[in-house]
């Protein structure tokens, strides 16, 4: 468990700058961290082309005059090309393992939000007469 957050501690205060910003890309991070179990020489590799992929995600959602299916086929083709790309950094099955920690931590996500969201209407209705 230390040696976990340790190393926890040492990607996140050297990859906190990638990725994306703010509390929920460092929590992705440390998610994503946990179910490869990189080691450091793999970390080094990965992070770096995790970054790109993020960057090609946010661009591929945020192009616009399109329609639903067609930024649904953006975002395949980029996790596509990065299915490549990441074997340059880690073994195959670390990167399906890292796109199934992606959903994952997605799900988990919605989740959390979707209970915060009870919890608040749950508050408001205690509150009201």
């Amino acid at each position: 468990m230390k040696r976990f957050l340790l190393y926890g501690i040492f990607l996140l205060s050297t990859f906190t700058g990638y990725a994306q910003d703010g509390p929920l890309g460092t929590l992705k991070i440390a998610f994503i961290s946990k179910k490869l179990n990189l080691t450091p020489e793999e970390a080094q590799r990965f992070w770096p082309i995790y970054n790109q992929y993020i960057e090609e995600l946010r661009q591929a959602r945020v192009k616009g005059g399109r329609t639903e299916i067609e930024v649904e086929e953006d975002i395949l083709n980029v996790r596509k090309k990065y299915s490549n790309e990441f074997t340059k950094a880690i073994s195959p099955d670390k990167v399906n393992a890292f796109f199934r920690s992606e959903k994952e931590f997605n799900i988990f996500v919605q989740k959390e939000i979707e209970r915060r969201q009870l919890k608040m209407q749950q508050r408001r209705s205690m509150i009201r007469p």
